[in-house]
């Protein structure tokens, strides 16, 4: 095992440490031993009356993005942040495509996108050990600069009257017939602040004191581990990597490869699917093995790179997502929501993808007053092309203790991939860009090797199977009703009706970008 401390002791921050106390939380994970479930939510029968702003969003990294949008809109919003509203310095890989989102609702002109992005490159690789090997262009392709593209949103949200607090934590929030209040903490003072509004949006993550009240300390049904780092020093970074592989099944996982351009060097991560056991590998060991296999899979030395920061972290993915959260006024968005599919970690792409969505769901709910539990669902609604990829993640992964051929993941990935590649961009790139449709779907299954699939059923086991079948055929009455609908049966004056439509064109992955 290779010693990791003198790469992380290379760089300031003491990324060290920060990754010991990350693992620390992800081997109690897998040991069970979840922290005590916060209880920050009260429900109360008394009245609020006036409020002081519209909409109160908890988290502000990615809860920046639709503070802007809806501030812009005219609502009043203010944004609660337990540190400064910075963006980090690692960029965000996203498609071009994705980026007219913040075009078209007015959040940045187009001087100001081409300053966001940070980085562009052409192809992309997809490449499997002993495998296929293809090339894309436009898919992940474009590095967007947090750092600006938050501040930008920031200073426009500032400029249109919004209301920032920065250094204040959430503390709980009570939910009145009429509103909500909103107490938190000034970290640099202590003093309590409160704030009351119509509703309050929960943007804060995974970890978020809501949604860990919300799922009562349930176990996530499945974990993407993941370290990297961004480094000078490469021989090449003209192109990146999509998804690749160097080794076989070891460790009870499989281990993927993913490399960008960066603008300060090249961006490589190294990730595996797994489920929260008490064997399972820790972030150290999967660092120390990132070292072992760097040199292999980039063809450089060590010696011969620069470090400028280290990456790691481990993103939970729940099969009951989006999360409905049980009270009105209360609504999840981003990675509180879980609303992305169980392959892809970070949740920017997600986030950018509804957000016009999100921005104008919300802007009726709150013209509407629809802001109980069973109408703020609506905003957060079944995805069945999500639901399909469940299946995809367990065939990345091996369960502990697992016998199976060191190259069948490989094999697998190979032929599908070969499949969709035969096929052409209109099958790949929905799919690259986390967006499954029914055509492409139907089209790639029947074409793989049945050897190929067969070793596998008893990995994922029956009930796995007839899960899948449930969400494939979600998948395609979705496809079909979205267009009837669209047509025929649509009220544009029904919030419901409106929400509907909207649930079955995005669970249908008829939103894609490539389809406009």
């Amino acid at each position: 095992m290779i010693d990791i401390a003198p790469f992380l002791s290379s760089v300031p921050g003491n990324p060290l440490q920060g990754l010991r106390n990350v693992d620390r939380r992800w081997q109690n994970l897998c040991q069970g031993k979840l922290p005590p479930t916060p209880q920050v939510v009260h429900t109360v029968t008394e009245t609020l009356g006036e409020t002081d702003v519209d909409a109160v969003i908890c988290g502000g990294t990615l809860g920046i993005l639709l503070a802007a949008s809806l501030q812009t809109k005219g609502w009043r919003i203010a944004v609660i942040e337990r540190g400064i509203l910075r963006g980090r310095d690692q960029e965000w890989n996203i498609s071009r495509s994705e980026l007219q989102t913040f075009l078209d609702l007015e959040l940045l002109t187009q001087t100001e996108l081409e300053t966001v992005i940070a980085t562009e490159y052409n192809p992309a690789r997809i490449a499997f050990k002993d495998g296929i090997e293809l090339w894309v262009k436009d898919v992940l392709n474009v590095g967007v600069d947090p750092v600006y593209l938050l501040e930008t949103l920031k200073q426009k949200f500032l400029q249109a009257g919004g209301i920032l607090w920065e250094n204040t934590a959430f503390q709980s929030v009570t939910i009145h017939p009429d509103g909500v209040t909103i107490n938190c903490t000034d970290n640099l003072t202590n003093a309590s602040k409160i704030l009351t509004a119509q509703l309050l949006i929960d943007a804060m993550g995974h970890n978020s004191p809501l949604v860990q009240q919300a799922r009562q300390g349930k176990m996530p049904d499945g974990v993407c581990l993941v370290v990297g780092s961004c480094a000078q020093g490469y021989n090449q970074n003209e192109s990146g990597d999509l998804i690749a592989t160097t080794t076989a099944i070891a460790h009870d996982c499989q281990y993927f490869w993913e490399a960008f351009p960066a603008r300060d060097g090249r961006t490589t991560y190294l990730f595996t699917y797994l489920d929260p056991q008490s064997e399972r590998l820790s972030l150290e060991f999967l660092f120390s093995d990132y070292f072992r296999l760097l040199p292999d899979y980039q063809n450089i030395d060590l010696a011969q790179l620069h470090w400028q920061r280290f990456l790691f972290g481990f993103f939970p993915a729940y099969r009951h997502s989006p999360l409905h959260f049980p009270w009105g006024r209360v609504l999840a968005v981003g990675d509180s929501a879980g609303g992305q599919s169980p392959v892809s970690f970070g949740g920017f792409g997600a986030m950018v993808r509804h957000l016009s969505r999100l921005s104008q769901g919300i802007t009726e709910a709150l013209q509407g007053n629809y802001l109980s539990a069973p109408d703020l669902a609506l905003l957060q609604p079944y995805q069945p092309n999500i639901g399909v990829t469940w299946l995809f993640q367990q065939t990345m992964s091996v369960k502990v203790g697992q016998r199976v051929n060191p190259d069948q993941i490989n094999r697998l990935m190979s032929g599908v991939f070969k499949v969709m590649a035969a096929q052409g961009d209109e099958v790949l790139k929905p799919f690259l860009q986390d967006v499954i449709q029914l055509g492409g779907l139907t089209s790639t299954l029947p074409r793989v090797n049945p050897l190929l699939v067969l070793p596998l059923l008893p990995q994922v086991g029956v009930p796995a199977l007839v899960d899948w079948l449930r969400h494939y055929g979600l998948l395609a009455a979705y496809s079909a009703a979205y267009p009837l609908a669209n047509q025929i049966l649509f009220d544009p004056k029904s919030f419901q009706q409106k929400r509907w439509l909207e649930a079955w064109c995005y669970g249908a992955g008829l939103d894609w970008h490539g389809n406009k």
